[in-house]
């Protein structure tokens, strides 16, 4: 049986919970990493997923005075975006395959006419295109064909396997890769804002060339903003959708920020700041670990 918790936030009002969810019944108030619990954290920028977990399992393997503990994430989360990441302890790490398929809920920011080998800000552009055609109108028809169910091909830069290899471990060799569509499901688009981008700033984190530089690709360039929210299923790449929505516009995208708003029922307003969890686990009553 699952046990649904939550402990207000200091500071925060009573309706936002930081909620965990335990494997046995902790009524008595203890945590218990080794028979189950699940997090739910809101992944900083930069951070990769497996940062959270090994985060995460320090600080509690810390606080237990073991070595070490089972601990995994339920779905990756680009080292680019921000947002909830759900964290498995214990006995509770078997249920990571049934969490992956919780709907999940993004806010992306696209750019339009320009696109990067990898749909994202991890690598320079790579070509700007005209956008003398992009319209709000046009943008908002071009959306509602993405509803619904869709064939994705995933991006070349990912942890698609091919071959027995990362597919990304190809592209950076620069070597092709041919990767198989796969059906989705978009249960929700919306338009949530339109504007033209005046400056094009680079993530800090690309992947730098020592002679980059893109002043002349800019130039002239009338590049769009565009701002949407996502609801999906498992496996949904929102960098190939910009990929795709900018193709279905003629005049190419990619993203320039992602959030991941939901996962289930928990929305990020509910998660823990991995930078405060120390502090949060020393708040807890976390039960003693048991040597089998």
């Amino acid at each position: 049986m699952i046990y649904i918790n939550s402990k207000p936030q200091e500071k925060e009002t009573c309706a936002n919970t930081i909620v965990h969810v335990s494997l046995e019944d902790n009524s008595d108030g203890y945590l218990n990493f080794q028979q189950g619990e699940i997090l739910h954290f809101d992944k900083p920028y930069g951070w990769t997923s497996f940062r959270v977990v090994k985060h995460v399992r320090h600080f509690i393997c810390e606080r237990l005075g073991v070595k070490t503990l089972k601990v995994g994430h339920a779905g990756t989360l680009d080292p680019l975006a921000t947002g909830v990441v759900t964290i498995c302890t214990g006995r509770a790490t078997k249920l990571i395959e049934q969490l992956q398929y919780h709907t999940k809920e993004y806010e992306a920011t696209l750019c339009l006419g320009a696109t990067t080998p990898s749909f994202d800000q991890e690598h320079p552009l790579d070509a700007t295109f005209s956008t003398t055609h992009i319209t709000r109108e046009l943008v908002e028809q071009t959306l509602q064909y993405f509803k619904g169910e869709i064939w994705q091909v995933p991006p070349v830069y990912s942890a698609c396997n091919v071959d027995g290899k990362r597919a990304y471990l190809y592209a950076r060799k620069g070597q092709e890769v041919e990767l198989k569509p796969k059906l989705l499901v978009i249960d929700e688009i919306e338009l949530l804002d339109f504007q033209r981008l005046a400056d094009y700033q680079p993530s800090p984190h690309r992947r730098r060339d020592p002679e980059e530089d893109q002043s002349d690709l800019l130039l002239g360039a009338e590049l769009y903003q565009l701002k949407i929210r996502v609801v999906c299923s498992k496996g949904t790449y929102i960098r190939a959708l910009a990929r795709d929505i900018g193709e279905a516009l003629h005049c190419g995208a990619h993203l320039m920020a992602l959030r991941r708003t939901r996962v289930g029922e928990v929305r990020v307003e509910r998660c823990l700041d991995p930078d405060q969890f120390e502090a949060w686990l020393k708040e807890q009553k976390v039960a003693p670990f048991k040597n089998d």
